[in-house]
């Protein structure tokens, strides 16, 4: 029952994600293209809701549900992160879906993106199995 929560929470997300048609293939296709602003809109106020967010908890000094301090340690950037980047944003463009939407296309009877799903375990299988070979 404890995670119901975040069943109920990923539930919604998926319909948000699906009704805003972020999911659309025809919309990530324009986006890739600069035919339209729609997914560029999209991100860039998921960007500016993060930002605050991340502001705000720094700020307030915002407690978990468990009562434990958010910590968001510093990343710092490498050829990794940049490697990494392209070969989603290749992935992304090819399938036309991210990883958080894949769940809500298979959900919503695209079940051709199972196989997108598979490919996405099978990717983050390799590198957990080549993270120790990879630059970081």
């Amino acid at each position: 029952m404890g995670n119901f929560k975040f069943f109920l929470v990923g539930i919604i997300f998926g319909i948000i994600l699906i009704k805003s048609e972020v999911v659309s293939w025809f919309r990530i296709q324009e986006m890739f293209r600069f035919q339209d602003f729609h997914m560029y809109g999209i991100i860039g106020l998921a960007i500016l809701v993060g930002a605050i967010s991340i502001q705000l908890i720094k700020r307030f000094n915002i407690k978990t549900i468990e009562g434990h301090y958010v910590s968001i340690p510093p990343k710092p950037m490498h050829i990794g992160v940049l490697i990494g980047g392209i070969i989603f944003g290749l992935g992304w463009a090819l399938t036309g879906a991210c990883p958080g939407p894949i769940f809500g296309l298979i959900g919503s009877g695209y079940y051709v993106y199972i196989l997108v799903f598979i490919s996405a375990v099978a990717g983050t299988w390799s590198y957990g199995l080549l993270k120790n070979k990879l630059p970081h």
